[in-house]
């Protein structure tokens, strides 16, 4: 496997190469995948899709957004141009934001839909376009593929009269005012200025930067608040190997008053936490939590919604208060298209961080999730870790879960290692015998004791992901290890 995401085949991409949308949008590295001219051609036919979707009954209204990496704002603005000069009632905003304040704007605004300009988690080299509807979150996977379509058939035709110029407008205000009628934040305010909790935020350098001062009207501690393209020279996921400055910033300011340091992505869609020791929380534990908190102090009920990659305390919380479980493939945009399905949804949440609730917007949303997560260690009087042990005491349910991501060198890896799983699925993983296996989204090899070996592709970066539950963390390490050694070798 080769550490560099930079390819050869990515490098020399012609621009009439095809436009293709992945988990979440379409990704491409800068100057290569994604560039001016290619950027408008998908804003061109996504604007059209929305508009033949969502349009009947509406001004063909567009939301403009972009986030903090380079040339976003450039971006953002020839988009904007473009679409003002095809009849859309462009909005285009007047700084960057979170994704889940522009999918709001979209839904409050009676807007078609949005083009976000922005590559989310992905490290620096990548730029990126998300489509969102008009009920706000990302479109389903038919309109993308439509989208797909109508990049074959050459330019869509005007919805109107090109209009005089593009309005501007700053999302925050109205998107703060909405999470502010679900999270009293003066219990939240209280417990910080009595010294009862410390509150701090690392934004990874990305759009988060100064939105939970913002929503609290407190001032909060910020780490990596600048700007910086580059992201330190990592990216800005909120995962282990890029946190670990951070984790022990913290350690050495360690305090008697209970620490929650909130880890925003650098589109403010996932949330990770820290806490006072420097120990990291993922989604795998702050779901639990917020599952808990909400079926015993909210007005909210419905069923939970969990990625393949989740771990099954997310099922055992939800099961506990009696909530329906439901299962997706994993990727938001499938937990997004069982929220718009009719049913009634508390919460859908996957392992990379991203959480959504039914009565917001089918969209993942950090800011909300962070506000959650600090009403419930408020409301409970519990740390993060306190707050997850007792949901394992509750539940008997003890694991422990990880994951190790391997860059992909070319395509032809990719076919050895899929071709190799179809042909040859594992019977066994070390010394544990496989009772069966899904592959509703790669490979989930189930083991003895609820641990299991997920095996699939990235659908915004070249990668191979290996996601392992098991007992302790070295039995978990132990089959990362072995599968990573398993991948390297049939890749090579």
């Amino acid at each position: 496997m080769a550490d560099s995401v930079l390819r050869l085949d990515q490098v020399l991409i012609p621009e009439d190469a095809p436009i293709r949308f992945g988990t979440d949008g379409w990704r491409g590295i800068i100057g290569a995948e994604f560039t001016f001219n290619r950027l408008l051609r998908a804003a061109k036919a996504a604007a059209a899709v929305l508009y033949q979707t969502y349009g009947k009954d509406r001004e063909p209204r567009i939301i403009v957004g972009y986030d903090r990496r380079f040339l976003a704002e450039e971006f953002a603005t020839a988009v904007a141009q473009l679409l003002t000069g095809q009849g859309y009632q462009v909005w285009l905003s007047s700084c960057a934001a979170p994704t889940p304040a522009f999918s709001w704007a979209v839904k409050a605004e009676a807007a078609i839909g949005g083009l976000v300009i922005t590559a989310s988690h992905n490290p620096s080299i990548y730029a990126g376009l998300k489509v969102k509807g008009a009920f706000g979150g990302s479109v389903p996977t038919a309109i993308t593929q439509a989208i797909e379509a109508q990049l074959t058939q050459g330019d869509p035709p005007a919805v109107g009269q090109a209009k005089p110029a593009y309005a501007t407008f700053d999302p925050w205000p109205s998107y703060c005012a909405a999470l502010r009628t679900y999270v009293d934040a003066a219990p939240i305010r209280e417990a910080i200025a009595t010294g009862k909790l410390h509150v701090c935020a690392d934004v990874m350098h990305g759009v988060a930067a100064g939105g939970l001062e913002r929503l609290l009207e407190i001032p909060i501690v910020e780490f990596r608040r600048d700007r910086d393209p580059l992201f330190g020279g990592g990216a800005p996921e909120p995962i282990g190997r890029y946190l670990t400055a951070t984790q022990e910033q913290l350690r050495q300011q360690h305090s008697a008053t209970p620490t929650v340091c909130l880890v925003f992505d650098g589109d403010a869609d996932r949330l990770a936490v820290i806490d006072g020791e420097g120990v990291l929380y993922t989604a795998q534990e702050i779901i639990p939590i917020l599952i808990d908190h909400l079926a015993q102090h909210s007005p909210y009920r419905g069923a939970v919604i969990k990625s393949l990659s989740s771990s099954d305390l997310v099922a055992r919380v939800a099961t506990h208060h009696g909530l329906a479980v439901i299962e997706t493939p994993i990727g938001f945009k499938y937990i997004g298209d069982r929220m718009l399905a009719g049913e009634t949804i508390l919460l859908g949440g996957e392992e990379s961080g991203g959480i959504g609730y039914g009565h917001h917007i089918p969209e993942r949303d950090a800011f909300l999730s962070a506000l959650y997560l600090l009403q419930a260690l408020v409301t409970s009087g519990l740390s993060v870790g306190e707050y997850y042990q007792h949901l394992q005491k509750m539940t008997n349910f003890y694991s422990t879960y990880d994951r190790v991501d391997l860059t992909l060198a070319s395509s032809g890896q990719r076919q050895k290692l899929e071709t190799t799983l179809a042909a040859h699925p594992f019977t066994q993983i070390l010394d544990f015998p496989v009772s069966n296996w899904q592959t509703v989204d790669g490979y989930k090899f189930h083991l003895a004791d609820d641990r299991w070996l997920l095996i699939r592709f990235s659908g915004t970066e070249p990668l191979l992901r290996l996601y392992c539950q098991g007992k302790t963390p070295e039995e978990v390490q132990r089959i990362l290890e072995w599968a990573s050694q398993w991948a390297v070798t049939v890749a090579s």
